[in-house]
């Protein structure tokens, strides 16, 4: 019977390889729910309220700490600036949802519901999933040493892959800092309309 060393180079490059597809999937998952949550804004002008904009914050977080594995190169501090973006993510969506399900008058959900679950609901699976996902990368495909060993740039497939998507993800929030800044101008942001536009979203 063979055993196989982690060691090896072979090995440590098709871990390395695993890895860097793995972090690539996550952050064009999070770009393409991003992207969702910005066309529902855009296109159907259910306007996020500051609750909603700092689950949007978290997951821009989680995208620049994997981001920063293909730019910067491998290191742990990154794991860990995108998981404690997953765990803000997790506890501000279960704030939000706490507020929506307690009574309250004059209160309502805010935005359409996809698939029978809001916004915070699904930023709770989001964030949970997330954290899933970071724990079975390390409990998987180990605790990442193999990336200094085999960094992204032996991968420029992979490596040109994470910088465009990357770039596309600080695109979206150059646009969302933007939309921040019409939206609440320089005071409370509120899900009415665009402060600086002086346009107010019609009831529903």
């Amino acid at each position: 019977m063979s055993i196989v060393r982690i060691d090896a180079p072979e090995t440590q490059r098709l871990l390395a390889w695993g890895n860097y597809a793995y972090l690539l999937a996550m952050m064009a998952v999070i770009a393409a729910i991003l992207t969702a949550a910005m066309v529902m804004q855009y296109a159907f002008g259910e306007l996020p309220c500051p609750l909603c904009l700092l689950q949007r914050v978290a997951m821009f977080g989680v995208c620049f700490g994997i981001f920063m594995q293909f730019r910067g190169g491998f290191s742990y501090g990154n794991t860990g600036i995108a998981m404690l973006f997953a765990l803000l993510l997790l506890v501000v969506a279960e704030r939000q949802t706490l507020l929506d399900i307690y009574p309250r008058p004059g209160h309502a959900y805010i935005g359409s519901a996809v698939f029978g679950l809001h916004m915070p609901v699904w930023s709770i699976v989001i964030g949970f999933v997330l954290l899933i996902a970071f724990t079975m990368k390390l409990a998987i495909l180990g605790g990442d040493r193999h990336l200094e060993a085999v960094p992204v740039r032996s991968f420029p497939r992979l490596a040109m892959a994470g910088t465009i998507v990357g770039l596309y993800v600080i695109a979206l929030a150059v646009i969302n800092l933007a939309s921040v800044a019409v939206q609440c101008g320089v005071g409370e942001c509120h899900t009415m309309g665009y402060a600086l536009l002086g346009y107010t979203a019609p009831a529903s």
